[in-house]
């Protein structure tokens, strides 16, 4: 018993780590999973809004909400400067997008670094937020809860939009056959600028959110990227709630896993448990329904044999 209560705040923050992933993944899953538009610059635009944050906060919530809507314009800028870049290659598959876009990434980076100084920057929050709460006995930050709260509405949202709303269905159906997009006299260019537009801003904002958990400094943006990559490819493309699975999934493994497991497993970890899950995906006899259905399968078997 005193082992599992030990365990109740690294679940809890592996819930609240994985929801910030979500919310950082956003904007790589709407490009590329809904918008059909790699952006490997995604970690760097993210990083920009955790930059914009430490740089403008200063521990009011006039300058939380200065410092977000910053990272908002900022994200959604950059996506549309992308998009212009990437509407030549609209055609040309995903992987000159991937070279353009990594390009981009890794100058913006430096950029970011360089004129930063090159060191991580402290991030401020009110002080209403900076505390903790008791959660089923333990001491939570406030500041974690609130990211969560976040990252829910945000999912349903997402959710609710790709899924229910003309806006949603337009861009479904300009992945899905742009010629005929055209022809209703909309024109895909324009649809895929604006979902990268909304991908940038979602990005800069989650790392706007998260940039007390997350960091503003050298690696952000790197290390942003890879998560998001995890995250959209396991979850599914175009899947928020695969990618919210996923991005739980990734959190809990982060935190709660390193923290039952031996220390030396920690660095394999979460992509070990990727791979694992994408080879469980591949083959459907290891899914869970393909469990089940052999299970249908074989228990007639035995009851037939055993008569």
């Amino acid at each position: 018993m005193a082992w599992l209560n030990a365990q109740v705040v690294p679940a809890i923050d592996g819930l609240g780590y994985g929801l910030l992933l979500f919310l950082v993944a956003g904007g790589l899953t709407l490009a590329y999973g809904v918008g059909n538009t790699l952006n490997l610059a995604h970690g760097t635009i993210c990083a920009l809004g955790a930059y914009t944050a430490a740089v403008l906060g200063d521990g009011t919530w006039a300058g939380l909400a200065v410092a977000v809507m910053a990272g908002v314009v900022g994200g959604a800028a950059a996506g549309g400067v992308l998009a212009g870049m990437v509407a030549p290659l609209a055609r040309r598959g995903p992987l000159d997008q991937a070279l353009l876009t990594v390009g981009v990434g890794l100058v913006g980076a430096d950029l970011l670094t360089t004129v930063t100084g090159g060191n991580a920057l402290p991030v401020a929050v009110p002080a209403d937020i900076a505390g903790t709460v008791s959660v089923a006995g333990h001491q939570y930050p406030v500041y974690r809860l609130l990211v969560i709260v976040l990252a829910l509405i945000v999912a349903v949202a997402g959710y609710l939009a790709l899924g229910h709303t003309r806006a949603g269905r337009l861009v479904r159906a300009t992945v899905a056959d742009p010629d005929m997009v055209a022809c209703l006299g909309i024109s895909p260019a324009r649809v895929r600028t604006a979902v990268l537009v909304v991908s940038g801003a979602l990005a800069a904002g989650a790392g706007a959110v998260g940039a007390l958990i997350i960091g503003a400094g050298p690696g952000t943006a790197e290390s942003v990227l890879m998560l998001s990559v995890v995250v959209v490819v396991v979850g599914g493309l175009g899947s928020v709630p695969g990618a919210l699975a996923a991005a739980v999934g990734a959190g809990e493994v982060q935190t709660l896993g390193v923290s039952v497991l031996p220390d030396w497993v920690a660095p394999y970890l979460l992509y070990g448990a990727a791979a694992v899950a994408l080879v469980v995906r591949s083959h459907p006899a290891l899914s869970l329904r393909g469990l089940l259905a052999v299970a249908r399968i074989v228990r007639p078997a035995r009851e037939g044999g055993g008569s």
